[in-house]
C-alpha cells in the first residue's frame, strides 16, 4: 500500500505480535503485523479460522495488548495504556458491531442507541434527538420504540449499526456483522455499511467469508497469523 500522510490515518500498526504461552512454551498467533487504516476507508479484514483475525479484532478494538509493536490510534499510542484508559477509547473512539448484535433485551431500539450518549453524558434532551436521527439513518423510523425480541435478524443489526454510531466514533469495528444472517439479509447490511463508507465513516470489517469481503474497496487477507496480501479491489455500486 502507498504510505500515508500521518494526519490521515487512523489506525496504524507496526510490528505488532501477539504471543500467548509461557517463555518456556510460547505460542504466537499475530507475526510482523504492518498495517495502515486511512481516515474514510472501508477495510475487510478476511482469512480462515486460526488465521489470527479474532486477536487482531481484539487488539484494533483496544479488547487486548500487542505483546510487541505498536498501535497508534488516531496518532496515540494506544497499545500500552492501562485497562481505564482503555475502557475510555473504547467507549469514544471505537464503534462495535458483534455478530451476535450485543443489544440489551429489555430496551428499546431507541433507548439502545442512547445508551452510549448516556455514558458519555451527553443531555437527555441532545440524546433523543441523535438516536431518533441514527434510528432513521439505518432505515428503522418505525421501529424505535420495539425492543429487540421483536425486530427481525436485519433489523436488530441494523439497530446495532445505529448504536455504533452514537458517539461519532472514529472508527466502526464490525466482527462478522453478517454471519447470523440469510444471504438476502446479509447484502442489506453490506449495503448499509458501504453507505456510511461512502458517507465518510471509518469501517473495518473482520470475516472469514471470502464473498462479504468482495463487498469492501480493500481487502487485508490474514493467513497463520501473517498479512499475507493487502488489495485494493473494484466494488459494485
Amino acid at each position: 500500500m502507498t504510505p500515508m500522510l500521518a494526519t490521515d490515518l487512523i489506525l496504524k500498526l507496526a510490528s505488532v505480535e501477539k504471543v500467548y504461552g509461557s517463555a518456556s512454551n510460547p505460542l504466537p498467533v499475530l507475526r510482523d503485523i504492518n498495517l495502515e487504516v486511512a481516515r474514510g476507508e472501508y477495510v475487510a479484514i478476511v482469512g480462515p479460522s486460526g488465521a489470527g483475525k479474532s486477536t487482531l479484532l481484539n487488539i484494533v478494538g483496544c479488547l487486548d495488548r500487542p505483546t510487541r509493536g505498536s498501535y497508534l490510534l488516531q496518532g496515540e499510542d494506544v497499545a500500552h495504556f492501562n485497562d481505564r484508559k482503555l475502557s475510555l477509547v473504547r467507549r469514544t473512539r471505537i464503534g462495535f458491531v458483534f455478530q451476535s448484535f450485543q443489544l440489551i433485551q429489555h430496551m428499546t431500539v431507541r433507548e439502545n442507541v442512547e445508551l452510549p450518549m448516556f455514558y458519555s453524558h451527553l443531555p437527555r434532551r441532545q440524546r433523543r434527538v441523535k438516536a431518533l436521527a441514527l434510528i432513521d439513518r439505518v432505515g428503522l423510523a418505525r421501529r424505535g420504540h420495539h425492543r429487540p425480541t421483536e425486530l427481525s435478524g436485519g433489523e436488530t443489526q441494523r439497530a446495532a449499526i445505529a448504536r455504533a454510531l452514537a458517539n461519532d466514533p472514529a472508527m466502526i469495528l464490525a466482527d462478522e456483522p453478517t454471519g447470523n444472517l440469510d444471504t438476502a439479509t446479509s447484502a442489506e447490511i453490506i449495503r448499509l455499511l458501504l453507505e456510511l463508507h461512502q458517507g465518510g465513516s471509518t469501517i473495518v470489517m473482520i470475516t472469514h467469508n471470502q464473498e462479504i469481503a468482495q463487498a469492501a474497496p480493500r481487502c487485508v487477507q490474514l493467513r497463520d497469523g501473517r498479512i499475507e496480501r493487502d488489495i485494493m479491489q473494484g466494488v459494485a455500486a
